[in-house]
């Protein structure tokens, strides 16, 4: 019995297993821990859900306003602000998406809690028809009972609310958010239930998505739950983080709703279509925009794909900052690549991880980039949770997606991509001054490591896949 289940357990690794480290560990941990090896393997390590691709949403979706018409004329615009250099990445990223890139956008950063929840509270208390909300963590703090006031008045309005929660997020509350609507109109439903194994196992798959949608008008999303722990500038709080959230008018509002509607209809059975949702949306800015998102799906790798074509679009700079940063091969052989073509090369990390195994296998990966000149940055307490890349000042990444395996692998993310200089320069300024605060890591430092801490690093990255 023992034998026959590792036999299953590693052929069924050695074939879907893109990553040859990970397959490896599951074909050793299947022989080496009868039962309980494979036992694992079908609970967090299979990472595909056979389900409709992401997009495929029945019914006609958005309507097709004049910006999508516009696609190509639009893509011919990045001449026009001077980025010729990112005509592949734009051909790449629609390639791997689907998706246009769309004019007519305003993208806005809201820096912590302090400004990101007040802007949302007051699109949800200015909404008539609609409000979709899904998160993953909505704790049940005096932040999740303000929201969840603000939904359920709306709701008593008329507009009809819909909040999505992530099953592994809500536990990590003590007081679960869908309880303080049982007695509203709001309806409430959890990503990825519990279901039996032979339907497929959802226990390491979590929608890390962070998408809130107002009439289908004005949409937030970045990194942000919805927690005390965003005020920043509550001291007293010992968990309090940093973190950088984003309202959005345009266009690609509806790229947005689309995405949250998908993961609605997987969870609900309910299709949300019509002018009610996706009504006309005028131009309210410049910036070129386009949606991206990913999962453990049949739609896997659009991210990574587009991380590295931004990379190699580099010609100035590539400004990176993540909570979590675990890249794979390929990767940091493009940031290593990006700085030897001379190319400055700037990642800004928390000098204090709030998961001390993270910040093991993190430094492990140190000595390689910093060796061929590019420079990592500490930031000191508090944590800091915002996730945001900038190439040459130009090009954004946005987002709830960080650097590491679980977010370009196993999380459910949607990230949005956005030409704008306006934007990309006052983002750049904002994490050059961050840096500018920050402790710099020397080469020295990373080498001079004592012997058994550098062993503790090395076995932190030998998991590093499974992170």
């Amino acid at each position: 019995m023992n034998l026959v289940a590792a036999m299953a357990t590693a052929a069924h690794a050695v074939m879907y297993k893109r990553d040859t480290r990970a397959a490896w560990g599951w074909v050793l941990a299947s022989f080496t821990m009868p039962l309980l090896g494979p036992l694992l393997y079908w609970l967090m390590g299979v990472n595909r859900i056979r389900r409709r691709r992401i997009g495929e949403l029945p019914g006609p979706g958005p309507p097709p306003g004049p910006a999508q018409k516009e696609a190509a004329e639009v893509e011919a615009r990045l001449w026009d602000i001077g980025t010729p250099q990112f005509t592949g990445l734009v051909h790449l990223a629609r390639r791997i998406t689907g998706q246009p890139l769309l004019a007519g956008n305003l993208v806005e950063p809201l820096r912590n809690g302090e400004e990101a929840y007040p802007a949302m509270l007051a699109a949800i208390e200015g909404a008539r028809s609609s409000v979709t909300l899904a998160t993953y963590i909505f704790d049940g703090d005096a932040t999740g009972r303000e929201f969840a006031r603000a939904l359920s008045a709306a709701a008593e309005r008329g507009v009809e609310v819909r909040v999505l929660v992530d099953g592994f997020g809500e536990r990590r509350s003590k007081v679960r958010a869908r309880s303080l609507f049982r007695e509203t109109k709001v309806r409430s439903a959890k990503f990825a239930p519990p279901v039996p194994l032979w339907r497929g196992a959802f226990i390491n798959l979590h929608n890390h998505r962070k998408i809130l949608v107002v009439d289908g008008k004005v949409g937030f999303t970045g990194g942000m739950n919805l927690s005390d722990r965003h005020m920043a500038s509550r001291t007293e709080n010992p968990h309090r983080v940093e973190d950088l959230h984003f309202q959005i008018r345009g266009p690609i509002v509806a790229e947005l709703q689309r995405v949250l509607f998908d993961d609605w209809w997987f969870v609900t059975g309910e299709k949300l279509e019509g002018d009610r949702f996706y009504p006309l949306l005028e131009h309210a800015g410049t910036a070129l925009c386009r949606g991206v998102s990913d999962g453990p799906n049949e739609d896997q790798e659009k991210l990574r794909y587009i991380l590295l074509g931004a990379i190699a679009s580099a010609r100035q700079r590539v400004q990176i900052q993540t909570p979590y940063f675990i890249p794979d091969r390929v990767t940091l052989a493009g940031l290593v690549t990006a700085a030897l073509r001379g190319v400055e090369v700037d990642i800004i990390l928390p000098a204090k991880s709030n998961m001390p195994f993270f910040q093991w296998a993190m430094t492990a990966y140190l000595w390689e980039l910093l060796r061929f000149g590019v420079r990592v940055f500490l930031v000191p307490a508090p944590f800091v949770h915002t996730k945001a890349l900038v190439v040459d000042g130009i090009w954004v990444l946005i987002g709830s997606a960080n650097l590491d395996p679980r977010s370009l692998r196993l999380n459910f993310e949607f990230n949005v991509e956005v030409y704008d200089p306006a934007l990309g320069s006052r983002l750049g300024a904002e994490l050059e001054a961050v840096a500018a605060r920050s402790r710099a890591v020397t080469l020295e430092e990373v080498d001079s490591r004592s012997l058994p801490i550098r062993l503790r690093d090395g076995v932190a990255k030998l998991f590093s896949p499974f992170l």
